[in-house]
């Protein structure tokens, strides 16, 4: 989830950063202009795109603040259950809408060449 929000929060403050002053009489520098420039033409560039995002949150926002709100908790007490996340496949999705989530298969232990040496120090082969 904190993926979700990051790039939302960076978008959001680039649509909100307040333009500089334009007027070059106000004593902007050169860099503030620059700046102003930079984040106008950026601003520019992602109207559409923050549009389309817009739209998109509009049509799945509901939907997910549901599923947060129901599985929220379910989802909290499996991530406090579950050490390390490597250890498992990605999650399936069965024909019947079951979700699975396999865990990867033990790898066996490489055998301890100590062990095999016996107490002569010669290996059997």
């Amino acid at each position: 989830m904190k993926q979700l929000f990051t790039p939302l929060f960076v978008i959001a403050s680039i649509v909100a950063t307040p333009t500089i002053a334009e007027d070059s009489d106000s004593g902007s520098s050169l860099m503030e202009r620059g700046a102003e420039l930079f984040w106008e033409g950026l601003r520019k560039e992602m109207a559409p795109s923050l549009e389309e995002l817009e739209g998109l949150m509009a049509t799945i926002g509901p939907s997910m603040q549901n599923f947060l709100t129901e599985m929220g908790p379910a989802l909290a007490d499996i991530a406090e259950q579950v050490e390390d996340w490597s250890r498992y496949e990605a999650p399936e999705i069965l024909p019947n809408g079951d979700i699975i989530i396999r865990r990867k298969p033990e790898r066996p232990e490489a055998p301890n060449r100590d062990d095999d040496a016996g107490e002569s120090g010669a290996t059997d082969i």
